[in-house]
């Protein structure tokens, strides 16, 4: 039984390159960016005035994921904007996801020293992968809030001395709140997938053929829900960030913009954790 599962935390090192460590994670992540790229060429070549029904499909999706983008932000040059990276955050994650399930997991394997290495390692439940992207939405998050803002207007919703000292606490919590990003994004991502692998795979030994079919369509599932819940996320704490501090000229005009904005209380919920 022992050799029938193969469960890691980390991932394993296949070779080096230029004297960078290479392992079958990296392996996996530059699988999916390929085929995302190729996926990308052979859509946007085939494009036409008079859209055919794959065209037309993706035409519909872009306008539907625009909109709800417009939608948050309130403003259609920031959907603009950010309906790129939303976009390339949802698709790269999802795809990773999905590529669990292909049969080169686990199977196609290379012999490292006295052990046999898969080639190939579920992307986001390797804690690395998934702080990385941690990592990108968070500094995108603050570079969104100083650009936006400011350094100084931006600086104050985190270093505010003007309310005293229940303003000071609040701009603190602000802060701590938004280091704990790094956390419950990376984590979240990590557990969900992480769990669901391991599940399956003991599911796979003990009750092989029938019970990991209904188990593997749960996972999808998991694996698009987790994709949408990380870029929601980022398109809700990116709107947060752009917000004026509380107390200045345009507070109210933007609160006002967010009352229809779908996602906001699930930011501050999620933020708050």
């Amino acid at each position: 039984m022992q050799e029938g599962l193969h469960i890691t935390l980390a991932s394993e090192r296949l070779f080096q390159l230029w004297g960078f460590p290479i392992t079958n994670s990296i392996l996996t992540t530059w699988l999916v960016m390929a085929v995302l790229l190729l996926s990308a060429f052979l859509v946007g070549r085939r494009l036409s005035a008079v859209p055919g029904k794959v065209q037309n499909l993706f035409e519909m999706l872009y306008e539907y994921l625009f909109n709800y983008v417009e939608e948050t932000l309130g403003d259609k040059k920031m959907a603009k904007r950010y309906v790129p990276f939303v976009t390339t955050i949802f698709l790269f994650i999802l795809t990773a996801n999905l590529f669990h399930f292909l049969p080169i997991f686990k199977t196609i394997t290379i012999e490292r020293g006295d052990t046999m290495v898969p080639l190939f390692h579920n992307v986001n439940s390797d804690l690395n992968s998934t702080l990385a992207l941690a990592l990108i939405s968070f500094f995108v998050i603050e570079l969104s809030g100083i650009l936006t803002l400011g350094v100084l207007k931006y600086g104050s919703k985190f270093v505010n001395f003007r309310g005293g000292f229940m303003g000071f606490a609040v701009g603190l919590l602000e802060l701590i709140g938004n280091l704990a990003r790094l956390v419950s994004f990376s984590f979240r991502l990590f557990g969900a997938i992480f769990a669901g692998e391991v599940l399956l795979m003991v599911i796979g030994l003990f009750l092989p053929y029938v019970v990991p079919v209904p188990l593997m369509a749960f996972e999808v599932f998991i694996g698009v829900l987790q994709a949408a819940i990380f870029a929601i996320l980022t398109l809700a704490f990116i709107k947060i960030a752009i917000e004026e501090p509380h107390g200045s000229e345009g507070h109210h005009k933007v609160e006002g913009q967010a009352q229809g904005a779908p996602v906001s209380t699930l930011a501050s919920s999620q933020g708050a954790h």
